[in-house]
């Protein structure tokens, strides 16, 4: 009798903890669910906003378009006026009229027409100079939202790529930082553009907010390695503590205020990386910077032939 109560007792007890076990399980499969959903969530969140900015981009580049070709017309005709102003300074001497020739010197002064010559050129430099950076942010912002439509993977300049996305984050990093490039010279990558940009975006703006105290440096080398493209981003910032050093890729995990981080963008990145095919690293020392180092196989390999990326 005590040993059918034993086995009955032994029996409830494996039932209870293979339960257990499986809550366990699904609790975790819950959660590694809820995780996926929110990078889902995530990745078409800036997929939106990169149709977004690519429409707004275009939208400024037509009035952009047609300023930029009035304005050579008018420093055309600037030029051409000018010239026939000197024509006239230099004909002044042959009017006998004194009254003409008080009414014109009053002119000249009121005017002050040697100031007004040399101001002319200056402005129209400077507006044409400003007029060549909008056009240049409008073509970076373009060029970093650009939407790899259905996935397509393309041959592409990283160096045209970080210029593009160094130009579109400067607001976030000026104050912060000085950029130091350093690039080798490496061939075009087949890759999804758009995403790679992505993965620059979030880690030197990262690099960035890392940096408290006097301006920092975020320095950007690349290299080739066998068949293989490097790209390290180094910052002296505050560094990474090595005991969350192991965390900074799992989703959600950020060491922001609330509301101030998704706690997403490396974790994307990581995902991003693994897409191609590639790795990143990290190696940080704790006040004083940190480094990620991205290598990215030069051609792309289909799922079915390649290996896992490692961490």
């Amino acid at each position: 009798m005590n040993d059918n109560v034993d086995m009955v007792a032994m029996n409830r007890e494996s039932v209870e903890a293979e339960l257990l076990r499986r809550n366990q399980e699904l609790t975790e499969l819950n959660e590694k669910l809820s995780m996926a959903q929110a990078q889902l969530l995530q990745s078409e969140k800036l997929a939106s906003i990169g149709q977004l900015a690519a429409g707004v981009a275009h939208e400024i580049n037509n009035p952009i378009s047609f300023v930029f070709s009035n304005f050579g017309t008018l420093e055309t005709y600037v030029d051409n006026l000018l010239r026939v102003l000197v024509r006239y300074e230099q004909a002044e001497r042959f009017i006998a009229d004194p009254g003409v020739l008080k009414d014109i010197a009053a002119l000249r002064e009121q005017v002050d027409l040697d100031f007004l010559q040399d101001d002319i050129l200056v402005l129209m430099s400077e507006s044409r100079e400003g007029i060549d950076r909008v056009r240049k942010i409008v073509q970076d912002l373009k060029d970093f939202s650009r939407v790899d439509a259905h996935q397509e993977w393309q041959w592409a300049d990283l160096h045209h790529g970080i210029d593009s996305t160094l130009n579109i984050v400067n607001n976030e990093v000026k104050y912060k930082a000085d950029i130091v490039k350093e690039y080798g010279a490496i061939p075009e990558v087949e890759c999804l553009p758009s995403q790679i940009n992505q993965v620059i975006m979030n880690i030197v703006v990262n690099g960035a907010q890392a940096i408290d105290g006097p301006r920092g440096r975020i320095t950007i080398r690349t290299g080739t390695v066998e068949d293989h493209v490097w790209i390290e981003i180094a910052d002296n910032g505050s560094g990474i503590p090595p005991a969350i050093r192991s965390r900074i890729f799992d989703p959600f995990f950020t060491t922001k205020p609330i509301g101030t981080g998704t706690g997403l963008g490396l974790s994307l990145s990581y995902g991003i990386i693994q897409k191609h095919r590639g790795r990143i690293d990290v190696q940080s020392e704790e006040g004083a910077g940190t480094v990620f180092r991205i290598e990215l196989p030069i051609r792309h390999v289909e799922d079915d032939d390649a290996t896992e990326a490692q961490p």
